[in-house]
């Protein structure tokens, strides 16, 4: 039809009876309590599916006659009335005061930053993992009720949508989003105008414009560059995450570190921990120090008491993970700062250099913070590892490199056909998710009756798929004889499908391809009649992952090869929203990630804690969760072997697990219509996920492990005019220049047979240049080798100084050893001052 279209829109006004609606429209409480979020969609489903489960958008476009007829409507009243009251009652509730009690509310906050936040599909500002990670850590920060602000950047463009065409490749579109439609108001001043910050930039001032999100008890402030007084190019900094050139990830890093910063200064907030959450804020650390030496102290001062109270996570162990910036892009955009901290640019560059080259955020917030943690066990040590050279002289395994391990957030991932369940059987099952023991009370829950709800939550993800596939291939311009052969386990029709899903980023570590390594075994496995099996995959892949790209047309042309059709599903338009229905819906959660690069894989918990089997690598969160009777794991092979046979030994384990262990279990029926043995494993793996995996036990263990010591540690080294900070400043660079020539040797052999009750004598004489006995502390470490030849340590002993002449220190200890038998003992020294927030953050360390 010729002529223009014009856009208008036509806008109900809210009944005062339900005007609260508004109120928790904006706020992100509805991200997660899924009851507020009924509130909208039964008003009319159809305007709550095309507004994308966006609250906000969807009071603008609702009729006024829905909003009269719920008025009208006592059920719905009755409903709303209920959820108010809950609303109410959470505002005013503060979760768990045995944490909370350790802050004072009004002289803490903990202030966490992170360049994306995964809180809702309507919310548009993640991209996967990272971001619903640091979601999770919020919506735990306001359950808890811990003083706690969230600081990202307010994208235009979110990440992209994800369409695959009729070849299977991945197409890539952007909606722009407007303030309106998102959950968020303008962050005012004093005198009520917008408030709007100044970054210095070559050549220019950026402006950068904040705006403010509610989620319950936090709150998170987002920044956005997408002003009339900036250039267009600048403009375009917070159009999109993760798009343009490296020059616009270091601009958008900047906005968040520094931009951060001067936020939280202008709104009046003054944070006591700071958490940065991957390298992508490490800015702040040097903004920080900037703000410190104008408040007077020298700038090894600044950095000292700015990096006590600063914790950093990191959360992968892929190089692509870790920003590296060239030289040059890194001193265009420091110089004003590099001037205002009264260094030349090669004592700042060195801050982020690695052995790698080039200038890496994740060096620069190891070395400017004192708290660090991977996010599993095994990911702790592999971060060690790969950091080992920022303590050069220390065994990675005891270097300041910690883990606490991801969690998910239970309300917003458990079904809630689950929640129904409990709040019907369990007594304030809500209080008690991080108490192992109370889970155990899943077994008193009738079998049939909890096959009954899994079977439903199957069928609505069945559903899904079912008619997402349809609309994916009709618009591809498949024919209704493929459409219908390609949905036929999943039209209803088979009464009992095993269904496996892999929904996640498509890496090619993540080895979604692992599956098919032997495709002809696999058909035969999925074309038993007797034991239909659908595999549903989604995710996207970066649009400059190639390789990730290819391995979603891998999967497509195994879709719609003859051998697969029907029971490989490939869905498009991967989002929380279909992540939620994945995870709750399926049989089996599939993950098989290279060994040792999954940091943590927060999917396979979301799918745990509702009672799916997780078949995955022993790598991140499984590593510490698989505990033999809750599910499967796939041992990785060693390292030491040629990749590719470890490759294909891992694939014949998944395909062996599936076709002797999965299967029969799965499909062996006792007589009820189901597998007694497969509702045992699903008890299992929802026993033993939700207390341990959930995202109350994560902050619990960043409050204990890495916030309360980050909070005491800022305040003793900022008491009395930050003297002590400045007196560790000045102890850390007299044992710097003084350590090249420290050195120790042993002044006797003991004799290498000793009886029961006898004591070893140690005598050291150390040589120690300048320093004093008290600048070092001597250890004898007593212990066994293992298996594999490793120093097993089983007692630990300090020598004591016992005289000396001007040039050399004694050490001494007559030693009663705990241990019978053989063992071997070893001998360190390394500098110590009890100001230090680790034994051994200045990498120092001798050894006999």
């Amino acid at each position: 039809m010729p002529g223009s279209q014009f856009p208008l829109e036509i806008q109900p006004r809210i009944p005062p009876e339900l005007e609260r609606l508004q109120e928790m429209a904006n706020d992100l409480m509805y991200s997660w309590e899924r009851s507020i979020r009924s509130l909208f969609h039964r008003l009319d489903r159809s305007v709550w599916e095309d507004c994308g489960h966006n609250p906000k958008a969807f009071l603008r476009r609702v009729s006024q006659q829905r909003l009269e007829e719920a008025v009208n409507d006592r059920s719905y009243m009755e409903d709303y009335g209920r959820v108010i009251a809950a609303y109410d009652a959470y505002r005013q509730h503060r979760g768990r005061p045995e944490l909370t009690s350790l802050f004072d509310p009004q002289t803490d906050l903990i202030a966490y930053f992170c360049l994306e936040f995964g809180f809702h599909e309507s919310f548009p500002i993640y991209s996967g993992g990272l971001g619903i990670l640091a979601g999770d850590h919020c919506k735990a920060a306001s359950d808890i009720g811990l003083p706690f602000v969230a600081i990202g950047l307010l994208y235009q463009m979110g990440y992209f949508t994800q369409t695959i065409d009729g070849h299977g490749h991945q197409q890539v579109s952007h909606t722009r989003s407007h303030p309106h439609d998102l959950p968020v108001v303008p962050t005012l001043t004093e005198d009520g105008k917008h408030l709007t910050l100044d970054i210095e930039f070559p050549g220019r001032i950026l402006k950068v414009r904040v705006w403010t999100a509610q989620a319950g008890h936090i709150t998170l402030y987002l920044l956005d560059t997408n002003l009339p007084e900036n250039s267009p190019e600048d403009r375009a900094i917070t159009h999109q995450l993760y798009g343009g050139d490296r020059e616009m990830r270091l601009q958008q890093e900047l906005v968040l570190g520094v931009g951060g910063v001067r936020a939280l200064r202008a709104i009046g907030l003054r944070a006591t921990v700071w958490h940065i959450n991957e390298g992508h804020a490490a800015f702040q650390l040097l903004e920080r120090c900037a703000f410190r030496m104008r408040e007077g102290l020298d700038v090894a001062t600044a950095m000292e008491l700015v990096a006590a109270g600063t914790v950093f996570t990191t959360h992968t162990p892929v190089p692509a993970g870790h920003d590296i910036f060239d030289r040059h892009l890194v001193e265009k955009y420091l110089a004003s700062t590099v001037r205002e901290l009264g260094l030349d640019f090669e004592q700042v560059y060195q801050l982020g250099l690695n052995s790698g080259g080039g200038f890496n955020m994740t060096c620069l917030a190891l070395r400017c913070t004192r708290f660090h943690n991977g996010v599993s066990r095994i990911h702790g040590q592999v971060a060690s590892e790969m950091e080992a050279a920022l303590w050069p002289q220390i065994p990675y395994r005891e270097n300041p490199i910690t883990h606490v391990t991801n969690g998910v957030h239970l309300q917003t991932f458990l079904a809630r056909e689950w929640v129904s369940l409990f709040d019907l059987r369990f007594d304030d099952w809500r209080n008690e998710l991080l108490n192992e023991e109370y889970w155990e009370r899943l077994e008193e829950i009738p079998d049939y009756h909890y096959w009954s709800i899994h079977k439903a939550l199957k069928e609505q993800l069945i559903q899904h798929v079912h008619e997402v596939v349809q609309v994916q291939q009709r618009r591809n311009g498949t024919s209704d004889a493929v459409i219908n052969r390609m949905v036929r386990y999943v039209d209803g029709s088979h009464d009992d499908v095993l269904v496996m899903g892999f929904a996640r980023r498509f890496a090619t570590y993540k080895r979604a391809a692992m599956l098919f390594a032997d495709p002809v075994r696999l058909a035969r496995l999925l074309s038993d009649p007797e034991r239909p099996v659908v595999i549903v995959f989604a995710g996207k892949a970066h649009p400059h992952d190639h390789p990730g790209q290819q391995l979603i047309k891998m999967i497509h042309d195994f879709s719609v090869h003859p051998d697969f059709i029907g029971k490989i599903l490939l869905l498009e338009g991967y989002d929380m929203a279909l992540g939620r229905l994945m995870v709750t819906g399926v049989d089996v959660w599939l993950n098989t990630p290279e060994y040792p690069l999954e940091a943590s894989g927060t999917s396979g918990q979301k799918a745990g804690l509702n009672g799916a089997v997780n078949l995955s690598v022993l790598d991140g969160w499984w590593g510490e969760g698989y505990n033999g009777r809750n599910g499967w794991g796939i041992t990785p092979r060693d390292s030491r072997f040629e990749h590719d046979q470890r490759q294909l030994e891992e694939a014949n384990d998944l395909l062996d697990i599936i076709e002797h262990e999965m299967l029969p279990t799965y499909f062996r029926r006792d007589g009820g219509g189901y597998s007694e043995d497969w509702v045992s494993l699903s008890k299992a793996s929802m026993k033993s996920t939700i207390p341990r995996f959930n995202s109350q036990r994560m902050l619990r263990d960043y409050v204990t492990k890495l916030y309360w010591p980050a909070r005491q540690q800022r305040r003793k080294l900022e008491a009395n005019g930050a003297e002590i900070a400045h007196s560790l400043a000045r102890w850390k660079q007299r044992v710097r220049n003084a350590w090249p020539a420290v050195n120790m040797q042993l002044m006797l052999q003991p004799p290498a047979h000793l009886y029961h009750d006898d004591k070893i004598g140690l005598r050291v004489r150390a040589e120690l240049n300048g320093l004093q006995a008290g600048d070092v502390r001597l250890e004898c470490l007593l212990g066994t080798n293992d298996a594999q030849g490793e120093f097993v340590v089983a007692q630990k002993a300090e020598l004591a100084a016992t005289g000396g002449d001007e040039r050399y220190t004694e050490f001494g200890i007559d030693l009663m050893p705990e241990i019978a038998g053989l063992q071997y003992y070893k001998l360190r020294m390394y500098p110590y001052n009890e100001a230090l927030s680790h034994p051994f953050e200045l990498g120092c360390m001798i050894w006999i």
